[in-house]
């Protein structure tokens, strides 16, 4: 078993005002917690540039050129009251999806069994055309529609534990029955979709949102019964995972109280599918977690568990 962590200086230029949540010191937190001991057998690649033409495999065209346009030569500029471009976010948002595009080529040509993907901006709450939640991109739709582009898969999972809902996941693939996604979540919480009823045009979505104030308990029986079951029902040729790591208990954004060990659970259930459906090809994309040590120590305990497969 290879894991392959992708990341990339660029992603640190990405800039956000003084105060946000999504700032570079994110990755400097994990990057710091991967580079001790239990990680030096990690595949670490340099993030190649992506292809902007890839962007329109769950974007228009005008969203493109509008977010190309919106960007900045200096300082900072405001999409939303969330949401921010600064000069180099553009060339950052493309390594971003360079990075999940090329993960998804590694786990069909076998060079890896898994990757992890330590980008930003993250991209969940990107919708066709609009850009919110910190998110300019959606990285795990552009990277489940590579697979099927260029590697011919018929059926891909995303499955999103970010504590809010990805509700741009949603809306690219609301009426695709070739993709499935599955999502655990707080609700209510930002951005207010993800009810349970809310199911796709195929019942290809499956939304378990999780109440204010819950913990282990609620994640686990929500993943194990609701989450788990579709997925051996879908029998998926790939899993990508939108690992957001803000359920944790340390999170500023959000009341679920998670710890390491779930995301450890979690993980070790995926990579179970991954091995009985589509010969362990998984692929994970960071989207948020905000508490910087809450953070790193969550995606140690991921990764961690993608290298023992």
């Amino acid at each position: 078993m290879v894991t392959r962590l992708y990341s990339h200086p660029i992603y640190l230029e990405h800039l956000t005002p003084p105060g946000h949540p999504e700032r570079p010191d994110r990755l400097r937190a994990i990057e710091r917690v991967l580079m001790e001991e239990p990680f030096e057998a990690l595949d670490r690649v340099q993030a190649p540039e992506g292809d902007a033409a890839t962007l329109l495999y769950a974007h228009p065209e005008s969203y493109v050129e509008r977010l190309r346009a919106l960007t900045p030569q200096d300082g900072i500029a405001t999409i939303d009251g969330d949401t921010v471009v600064s000069p180099k976010s553009w060339q950052a948002a493309l390594t971003a999806i360079g990075a999940a595009n090329a993960a998804v080529d590694d786990v069909f040509s076998g060079a890896a069994s898994n990757v992890f993907v330590a980008s930003r901006p993250p991209g969940h709450h990107a919708e066709k055309s609009t850009a919110m939640g910190f998110c300019l991109f959606n990285n795990a739709a552009i990277a489940a529609r590579h697979a099927q582009k260029k590697h011919g898969a018929e059926r891909v999972a995303i499955v999103d534990w970010d504590v809010h809902h990805g509700n741009g996941t949603q809306d690219i693939f609301w009426d695709d029955p070739s993709v499935l996604y599955c999502s655990t979540h707080q609700l209510p919480l930002f951005p207010g979709s993800g009810r349970r009823n809310e199911t796709g045009a195929f019942g290809n979505v499956v939304n378990a949102p999780l109440a204010p104030d819950t913990g282990s308990e609620a994640f686990r029986e929500a993943f194990g019964t609701r989450i788990l079951p579709r997925i051996d029902d879908f029998a998926p040729d790939l899993i990508i995972i939108s690992a957001g790591f803000d359920a944790h208990h340390r999170d500023p954004l959000a009341d679920i109280n998670l710890t390491e060990d779930d995301f450890d659970w979690a993980t070790g259930y995926l990579l179970e599918r991954a091995a009985r459906y589509c010969d362990n090809r998984l692929v994970s994309l960071l989207e948020g977690g905000y508490d910087l040590h809450g953070l790193a120590f969550s995606v140690a305990a991921h990764v961690g568990r993608l290298m023992k497969g």
